[in-house]
């Protein structure tokens, strides 16, 4: 079972049911052991997010025109040891969803331009932990020259994870999985930093569920996120000192979800 089903209150519960099991019983359950550490694994990555200004709470308007109580910009991620951090979010965050059961692969795709960077770093941070996959990426236009073609690296095969920052509308994993069925490979999963959980379209005409849901309706295949929504409202009611400066801003975070949350 995947914690990331569960509330803000109800995924608090489960934290401190599997604590209170772990310590008073002693026994290896291997659900509760996996629900601690990918807690604990988003929380670290919010605060990373933070640290590195890829996070950000405050007044933003969103390219929807939505007044947000939040930003994140993985563009932000650009120097090499933040990179190098951020690879290893991705990929220990897709080897828990492997153990997980919700995912199996055999190497990694990256769409233009955004996933190009974040699928080959998350291969190298993948390979530091044991498990060398191939990875792949796309052009924009296809090249008429040298190899040619719009497919760069290794030969799409196998179940292919998807990498990217975000899901907004879905288009560009939604090209990624026609390619990479076009090629005669499977796509297996979508592994994206944020998920942000919320309805698209204008105020006026809301969807009925979250980018990411409608992709995974429409296709069936899962979406994998380091975080998402009721992780930032679960660090912002934590103990960490940035948490605490980012505080005042959880009625509006309620607020937005209230609105736009799916």
């Amino acid at each position: 079972m995947d914690s990331r089903v569960f509330g803000i209150e109800a995924r608090g519960r489960l934290v401190e049911d599997c604590q209170r099991i772990l310590r008073t019983t002693g026994a290896v359950v291997f659900f509760c052991a996996l629900a601690l550490a990918m807690h604990h694994l988003r929380q670290e990555f919010i605060e990373f997010a933070l640290a590195s200004g890829v996070l950000s709470f405050g007044e933003f308007t969103t390219k929807a025109g939505r007044k947000s109580p939040y930003f994140f910009n993985a563009g932000l991620f650009n120097r090499g040891a933040t990179l190098a951090t951020l690879a290893r979010f991705y990929a220990r965050t897709l080897l828990a969803a492997r153990d997980g059961g919700r995912v199996s692969f055999d190497m990694l795709f990256g769409p233009a331009y955004k996933g190009i960077t974040l699928a080959s770093a998350t291969a190298i941070a993948l390979a530091e932990l044991g498990v060398d996959v191939p990875f792949a990426y796309n052009r924009k236009e296809a090249k008429d020259h040298g190899e040619g073609g719009r497919l760069v690296g290794a030969a799409l095969a196998g179940r292919v994870v998807i990498v990217d920052d975000v899901i907004t509308d879905g288009a560009a994993k939604r090209e990624s999985v026609e390619l990479i069925r076009a090629a005669g490979a499977t796509p297996a999963a979508v592994l994206i930093a944020l998920d942000r959980m919320e309805r698209t379209g204008n105020d006026e005409s809301l969807s009925a569920t979250s980018a990411v849901k409608a992709f995974e309706q429409d296709f069936g295949i899962p979406v994998v996120a380091i975080a998402d929504f009721n992780d930032l409202m679960s660090y912002l009611d934590s103990d960490s000192e940035r948490a605490a400066d980012a505080r005042p801003y959880r009625a509006a975070m309620l607020r937005y979800r209230e609105r736009y949350g799916a």
